[in-house]
């Protein structure tokens, strides 16, 4: 705990005052471009790999980076996921965000645990219950046959990643945003050990390294 508060002193000494206008400006309201729907790994880190400030990103953050499918009426508002859905919602909706991005990432706890055995998955209900929502990428994982455990936790990763875009677009509000041209949405891959991010391309279905010449808008949906 001891660095974390010297870390505050730091902050409040150095960071800040390099963007005292900046938080100045931020004191009334926050105007952020994008909704960063990321894992609550603590390597992943929103604003550092995208090389943001503070406003710039609307942050949700869940074991596996999961958007739960939008449900009709009163059984959405009964679902045990309303912290993430309304999230989403008030990202859309009030602060009319103008990009989605779904990051996973390499070595994903979740990606792992969902192969667990049943008497690890009991010992951890409220764990388990969450990554339920991660069943329909297990199966998909299955029928492809990896042949080893890493293709499996790797391909387990990316279609994750895939899976959650395809629930974004359950939420009619999203469709509705997507639609008009107003809303993109892009999903993002990053490697840990190497800080590459890698973009997927919904017409290629495929993830490719953004690079400077790669265009920020290509790949999105």
């Amino acid at each position: 705990m001891r660095e974390l508060f010297e870390g505050a002193l730091k902050f409040r000494e150095e960071d800040y005052l390099n963007h005292k206008k900046l938080y100045e400006n931020l004191k009334k309201k926050q105007d952020p471009h994008t909704l960063f729907i990321s894992c609550v790994d603590s390597r992943v880190v929103p604003n550092l790999i995208t090389n943001t400030l503070p406003g710039d990103l609307f942050v949700i953050r869940n074991i596996g980076n999961i958007v739960p499918p939008y449900k009709e009426g009163k059984d959405n508002m009964r679902s045990g996921y309303l912290a993430t859905t309304s999230a989403i919602e008030y990202a859309l909706s009030i602060l009319n965000i103008e990009n989605i991005i779904v990051c996973g990432h390499s070595n994903c706890g979740a990606c792992h645990y969902i192969y667990e055995d049943k008497k690890k998955l009991a010992a951890t209900p409220y764990v388990s219950k969450w990554l339920e929502l991660l069943n329909p990428v297990k199966e998909k994982v299955d029928r492809l046959k990896p042949d080893s455990k890493a293709k499996r936790i790797w391909l387990t990763e990316q279609i994750n990643i895939e899976y959650q875009l395809e629930n974004l677009m359950t939420y009619p509000f999203v469709e509705e945003k997507f639609d008009s041209g107003l809303l993109r949405i892009y999903g993002w891959y990053y490697i840990i050990e190497t800080g590459e991010i890698l973009n997927y391309n919904m017409i290629k279905r495929e993830f490719k390294a953004i690079s400077s010449n790669s265009g920020y808008i290509k790949g999105g949906l």
